[in-house]
């Protein structure tokens, strides 16, 4: 009788379990030891044919010096390291964490046990961070594991402008840097970037690795997308730079550019590695025909651009100046050149009643709405305070405000986020004065000074590293503008990209039976600065009810068409 399929992985994963049970009583019974396995001054008594079954490396030793199988002695590996592998091969189970998993990783490469080596990847991958991406990106390409490599440089190009200014960025090899600037993937959204982490890596270091480096900068410049720079920069920057004015080939390649931009592109010949064609050669050569030898050279020869002209845009050059709206159902980037709309998130997280923000840095917070937290019986009520993750488009959740209110304001100034008066939500709603200040450094709440009155409903904007509340007394001067074409309340303006939209807000609108009611519109207008005068954009989008709206530069290709 054959068993059915999930029937016989059944049995099969019920006598591996069996078996591997039993061999861990064994051991831990002292039964059958055959093997001890010395490294230092610690002893670990096993079982060889455990050792062999689970990894070639100690089937070789084995094998090799069947007369010595008793002991093997391990060299250049912790004692706490080959506890952690045996207990493994034993059990199936591992404790890894971040000072153990290099030393394990290592030693699973080294004793060719695969099971281990897949652990400690996906250990490494899930937890990569600004802190350690360039060293397990070394660690990957130490130990041949392309999986692991590939990851590290995916997420070190994804936060190149962040991990090029570490120090550890500066003691990469040549052939590690190539590596990374070399990719299509690498966030940047001007070449200059690129340029510029170039010529501090070149610059640093001892007086030793500066004249190594600064050998390797010819080829390493190969990587630097000089056709994507400027004409204005090429002349002003690179050309003056002391390490390219210090080496001639380099001065060639630049002056190769400034061609490329004149529109002379220069093509270089590369030999084709053909075997037919090279036997063909040879025997034109034998009949005494060099000039036919030769013309078949020209023939094999393949044009080829040399790579500091290629002009191909990185993944960070596709970043679109686009209006954000913020509601209860998601995230929805607006394209109003194109009159596009993108999806950037889909998330409940958001709540109701809640303030937006985008920094300087083109960070986007939302603050507000009700958080109630069970586990602190002093003062359980909080509000949301979330980030949006540009790379991963989703919403981040941050420390919670610790005085939840409504109708405030969000400002920023010196690395730091305000929240401006508003109304309580708890003890009676009443009017607060008081600021609330968030270190993005420290990611820790505090309170600022207090306005030096009670506010809600008023508008905060920032600017030159200064927070404005509009509101109160004061001897300035409002100067009339266009109408707008129609009187509305909460209106939402933005500017993007030196051009003023207006968004949404509420009119009073006659109905069918002749009532006047407040309905909300979704439409969008552009004021037009030459000729002075509000234009319509889109009578409608479905994405603006309830929503907040901020000007941000979104990269189009995280983002799903709508």
């Amino acid at each position: 009788m054959t068993l059915g399929l999930e029937q016989a992985e059944e049995q099969r994963l019920y006598q591996q379990t069996l078996l591997q049970d039993g061999l861990k009583d064994m051991l831990d019974h002292g039964k059958f030891l055959d093997c001890v396995v010395r490294v230092g001054e610690r002893e670990f008594p096993c079982h060889r044919l455990v050792l062999a079954a689970c990894s070639p490396y100690f089937r070789a030793r084995f094998l090799a010096e069947p007369e010595r199988a008793g002991e093997l002695r391990l060299e250049e590996v912790s004692p706490d390291v080959v506890a952690q592998v045996l207990h493994y091969l034993y059990t199936s189970e591992i404790a890894l964490d971040e000072a153990s998993v290099q030393d394990l990783f290592a030693a699973a490469h080294r004793f060719q046990i695969p099971s281990i080596f897949t652990i400690c990847v996906s250990f490494l991958q899930k937890r990569l961070c600004l802190a350690n991406c360039l060293a397990v990106f070394r660690l990957g390409l130490l130990l041949d594991c392309a999986r692991l490599a590939v990851a590290a440089r995916d997420f070190i190009c994804a936060r190149f402008s962040l991990v090029s200014r570490d120090a550890d960025f500066l003691g990469l090899s040549a052939d590690e840097l190539i590596a990374i600037i070399s990719s299509d993937g690498l966030n940047v959204e001007k070449e200059e970037a690129v340029f510029e982490a170039v010529m501090r890596w070149a610059g640093s270091g001892d007086a030793k690795a500066q004249e190594e480096r600064q050998r390797a900068l010819p080829t390493v410049f190969e990587s630097v997308r000089c056709r994507l720079l400027p004409r204005a920069f090429l002349e002003s920057r690179v050309e003056k730079h002391p390490l390219v004015r210090a080496q001639p080939e380099l001065l060639r390649k630049v002056q190769m550019v400034k061609d490329a931009h004149e529109g002379r592109l220069t093509v270089l010949r590369k030999k084709k590695k053909d075997k037919g064609k090279e036997a063909a050669g040879a025997k034109a050569a034998d009949k005494g025909t060099d000039k036919a030898k030769a013309e078949e050279d020209e023939d094999e020869a393949e044009r080829i651009i040399p790579g500091i002209l290629n002009d191909t845009l990185r993944f960070g050059m596709f970043l679109q100046d686009l209006i954000f709206m913020i509601s209860e159902e998601g995230a929805v980037a607006y394209d109003p050149v194109a009159n596009e709309c993108y999806c950037a998130s889909l998330s409940t997280q958001i709540p109701k009643n809640h303030v937006s923000l985008v920094t300087k840095e083109n960070q986007v917070f939302v603050a507000g709405g009700l958080f109630y937290n069970e586990d602190n019986k002093e003062d359980p009520m909080s509000a949301y305070f979330l980030q949006f993750d540009h790379l991963d488009s989703e919403w981040l959740g941050m420390p919670p405000l610790p005085s939840p209110r409504c109708l405030f304001g969000l400002g920023e100034a010196l690395n730091s986020i305000y929240v401006v008066g508003g109304r309580e939500l708890k003890d009676g709603e009443r009017s607060l004065d008081s600021v609330m200040c968030y270190d993005r450094l420290s990611f820790k709440w505090g309170e600022s000074d207090p306005l030096p009155y009670e506010v809600y409903g008023h508008a905060v904007l920032s600017h030159m590293d200064l927070v404005y509340v509009i509101g109160g007394k004061g001897s300035d001067r409002w100067a009339s503008f266009e109408a707008f074409p129609q009187e509305r309340s909460s209106l939402s303006l933005v500017s993007l990209a030196g051009t003023l939209y207006a968004i949404g807000g509420f009119a009073t609108l006659e109905t069918e039976s002749g009532e006047l009611v407040p309905t909300e519109l979704n439409d969008i207008w552009r004021y037009n600065e030459e000729e002075k005068k509000w234009e319509g954009v889109l009578r409608e989008i479905a994405y603006a009810a309830g929503a907040t709206f901020l000007p941000v530069r979104l990269n189009v290709l995280r983002l799903t068409k709508m």
